[in-house]
């Protein structure tokens, strides 16, 4: 440190001085010892006397001089720690990542007492000292101080030590900062579940009471009918009723199992994405008379929970072709593009009317995947349902 380098050049200086004295003493005592003056040689040695007394004193102080500049810079040491630490506390409460930054360039002005300033990264910088700020290796910029002294080799250490603790901070801002906008999406994305599952449970009540329930209440009755009509011996009347009554039961069992397979394919579950989609896609094309062209390979790739919303889109944006249309043809492609989202288009070449508020319960299931839901027309003047999934969909 310069006080105790300037104190130790004087001391040294002095103690030589000293060390001569009593030297130059010794030598003219044994020159008057051999000589045979007595005088000469008691004055020799009373200066040699008297400055090695000299030159204990002059330890004596200088040690105790020592101790007290040791004493003061420790203590100016301590006190500039505190002040780093207070600094670096200060640093760690802002919240913001540019806060952060502006924070660190203002604690190290009042620390180092010199022009603080927070560069670019890759930006050209002056004569200072250049500290630079880096997360994981990427660099967010660099610390510069610039003053009339130059930083010492303990200062400069300690303004690398800040760097690197504002460096820290940023990253710590950043993953808070990120780790809210996660807690928001989930928060987001939990509600749009509930509300999805509520509608499926609204859907599935409506379905219930309008078609199996009022088929079976119909059955029902039909079955008194025939239970009356053999009573009174009207037998051929009976078999009619009973013959319509089984038909119907046929019918509501048919659209039970249909509902069933809606709800959660057994195929799907068992055999996967693509022998799913290809049993729906025989089955409309043979009960409406379409063409269905598959490309569904891609889907392979997604996730269980993907596949299942990703088919049930399918099925619903199909049903909703047919009853526009009817179409004669319609395709159904699952890409995975170039940034890792995941694309499902549905296309027919139906002439009816598109009406947005038909795609609403397409739009839902697709927001409980964050995806995005985009309707226009077909090449070929049909519809072309496309729905966006984002690139973490895709990874099991």
């Amino acid at each position: 440190m310069p006080s105790r380098l300037r104190f130790a050049k004087r001391s040294s200086t002095r103690a030589a001085a000293l060390v001569a004295v009593v030297a130059a003493a010794a030598v003219v005592s044994v020159i008057g010892l051999a000589l045979g003056s007595s005088w000469l040689a008691f004055a020799g040695l009373a200066v040699a006397i008297v400055g090695a007394a000299g030159f204990a004193l002059h330890l004596i102080v200088t040690e105790r001089r020592r101790h007290e500049v040791v004493e003061e810079e420790l203590s100016a040491q301590s006190s500039f720690l505190e002040a780093l630490v207070e600094s670096m506390g200060s640093i760690a409460a802002t919240l913001d990542p540019d806060q952060v930054l502006d924070r660190t360039r203002r604690e190290a002005k009042d620390l180092f007492g010199a022009k603080a300033e927070i560069l670019p990264p890759g930006a050209p910088s002056s004569n200072g000292a250049v500290f630079p700020l880096r997360i994981r290796g990427e660099e967010i910029g660099a610390l510069q101080l610039i003053r009339s002294r130059p930083l010492d080799r303990e200062e400069q250490a300690r303004a690398a030590l800040l760097a690197d603790f504002a460096s820290r901070t940023v990253e710590n801002a950043r993953l808070l900062a990120e780790a809210r906008v996660r807690e928001a999406e989930r928060a987001r994305l939990s509600d749009q579940l509930i509300t999805a599952e509520q509608d499926e449970r609204r859907r599935l009540a409506l379905f219930l009471h309008d078609g199996p329930v009022q088929s079976l209440s119909g059955i029902s009755l039909m079955l008194d009918a025939v239970v009356g009509s053999l009573q009174e011996q009207r037998l051929e009347e009976a078999e009619q009723v009973l013959s319509s009554a089984l038909k119907r039961h046929r019918d509501t069992i048919r659209s039970l199992r249909d509902l069933s397979f809606h709800i959660e394919p057994v195929v799907l579950r068992d055999q996967g994405f693509g022998p799913a989609v290809k049993t729906f896609a025989e089955q409309v094309g043979l009960e409406n008379r379409i063409q269905v062209d598959l490309d569904v390979d891609a889907a392979d790739a997604l996730t269980e929970q993907a596949r299942v919303v990703l088919y049930q889109i399918i099925r619903e944006a199909v049903n909703q072709a047919i009853r526009r249309g009817p179409p004669s043809r319609i395709a159904i492609r699952v890409a995975i593009v170039d940034d890792g989202s995941v694309e499902a288009v549905i296309a027919d070449d139906g002439t009816g009317e598109r009406r947005r508020a038909t795609f609403d319960e397409i739009e839902e299931r697709a927001r409980t995947l964050s995806g995005r839901l985009n309707v226009e027309a077909g090449e070929d003047g049909g519809t072309e349902v496309r729905v966006l999934l984002p690139p973490y969909v895709a990874r099991r």
